[in-house]
C-alpha cells in the first residue's frame, strides 16, 4: 500500500475508531479526537478534569477498539518506583530475575499522577521519553506503540504533588475535560443505569498503528506551516526579541523547542486524519492549545486578573 493509500485509510480508520467509542462514552468530541491525535503522533496525553468525567473509562474504551494492551495503575502516596517498573527478584536457584512491572503494556494509564512523589513519578520519565525501562544497569525496551495516558484532577490541592516542569514537557497534549451539557447527562444516566453492557470491536492492530505513524512523519510540510509553528511558540518566550506583548504581560516563562517539534507533528496527524496529504496554517491552530496549555507559566497579574493560559494562547495565536 502506498504513502497516499495508507493516508486515505487512516482517515477512514479514524471515523471507525470514533463509532467504536461512541458506543460507550457520550460526548466528549473534542477530548476523543485529541487523544486519537496524540496516538498516532505517537505521543503522551495528560487529562485534566474533575471526577466523575469519564477519564478511565475513554481510555479503557480507546485501548479496546485498538486491540492493545492496558494497564491500570493507580498512583498513591505510598507508591514506589519499582511498583511501577518492576524489580529484581532471587529465584529459587539463587538468581536474580527481573519481574516486569505494570509499565510493561502498550497504554498506561496513570491515574492521578499528582498523587504520587516527585520520585516515584520520574519512574515514567525514561518509559515516556526513551520507550525503554533501565533496571540494574540493564535496559529493557518497551512494547510498541507505547502510550502514557495520564489523570489529573485541577481542584485537589492537598496531598498532591505538581507534576515537574520536565515531566510535563514529555506529555505531546494537555487535554481539559468539561462538564457535559444536560442532554449528554441525561443520556449518560439512561445509559449507565441499564444495567447493559457493549461490546468494544477491534478496529486496528499495534502494528497498523505503528505503520501509521511512521507514514504520518513522512508527511511533507510547507516551509510558511514551519515558521508559523515556531513563531507562534517563540511569542511565549518573555524577554526574548519575538515575545509577544501579551505574553510579556501575563507570563514569567515560555515554551521551549520541544512545542513547535510537537505543534509540527500534531497539524500533520490532524490534517491526515482529515484526508489531507499536507498540513497548513490551520492545522497548527488547531492543536496549538493542547500543546501550550501546560508549556508556559503564567505570572501573578495573570493569576491576579483571573487570565487563563486559553487565553494567553488565544491571544498569542491572534497577535500579528
Amino acid at each position: 500500500m502506498s504513502d497516499t493509500e495508507l493516508i486515505q485509510s487512516l482517515a477512514q480508520k479514524h471515523q471507525l475508531l470514533k463509532s467504536e467509542i461512541r458506543k460507550v462514552i457520550i460526548g466528549q468530541e473534542q477530548v476523543i479526537d485529541n487523544l486519537l491525535l496524540s496516538i498516532f503522533s505517537g505521543g503522551h496525553c495528560l487529562l485534566v478534569g474533575v471526577p466523575g468525567l469519564a477519564k478511565t473509562l475513554i481510555i479503557n474504551t480507546l485501548s479496546k477498539a485498538l486491540g492493545l494492551q492496558y494497564s491500570r495503575i493507580q498512583f498513591t502516596p505510598d507508591l514506589m518506583p519499582s511498583d511501577i517498573i518492576g524489580s529484581e527478584i532471587l529465584d529459587k536457584n539463587r538468581d536474580f530475575q527481573f519481574l516486569r512491572g505494570p509499565v510493561f503494556a502498550n497504554i498506561i494509564l496513570a491515574d492521578e499522577i499528582n498523587r504520587t512523589p516527585p520520585k516515584t513519578q520520574a519512574a515514567l520519565l525514561e518509559a515516556m521519553q526513551e520507550h525503554a525501562v533501565t533496571v540494574a544497569g540493564k535496559t529493557y525496551p518497551l512494547q510498541q506503540p507505547f502510550f502514557v495516558l495520564a489523570t489529573q484532577n485541577p481542584i485537589e490541592q492537598e496531598g498532591t504533588y505538581p507534576l515537574p516542569e520536565a515531566q510535563l514537557d514529555r506529555f505531546m497534549l494537555n487535554i481539559k475535560l468539561d462538564y457535559p451539557t444536560f442532554d449528554e447527562e441525561i443520556d449518560i444516566v439512561k445509559s449507565t443505569t441499564a444495567g447493559q453492557e457493549t461490546d468494544i470491536d477491534v478496529v486496528l492492530s499495534a502494528e497498523e498503528i505503528i505503520q501509521y505513524q511512521n507514514v504520518i512523519r513522512k508527511i511533507p510540510v510547507p516551509d510558511n506551516v514551519y515558521r508559523h509553528a515556531v513563531s507562534v511558540v517563540a511569542k511565549t518566550r518573555v524577554g526574548t526579541p519575538d515575545a509577544s506583548s501579551f505574553a510579556a504581560k501575563y507570563l514569567s516563562w515560555g515554551a521551549g523547542p520541544r512545542a513547535s517539534q510537537y505543534l509540527i507533528i500534531g497539524a500533520k496527524t490532524h490534517a491526515a486524519l482529515n484526508g489531507k496529504f499536507s498540513p497548513d496554517i490551520e492545522d497548527v491552530d488547531a492543536v496549538t492549545p493542547e500543546v501550550l496549555r501546560h508549556r508556559i507559566v503564567k505570572n501573578y497579574y495573570a493569576e491576579a486578573e483571573n487570565i487563563t493560559t486559553d487565553i494567553i494562547i488565544n491571544e498569542i495565536v491572534k497577535e500579528k
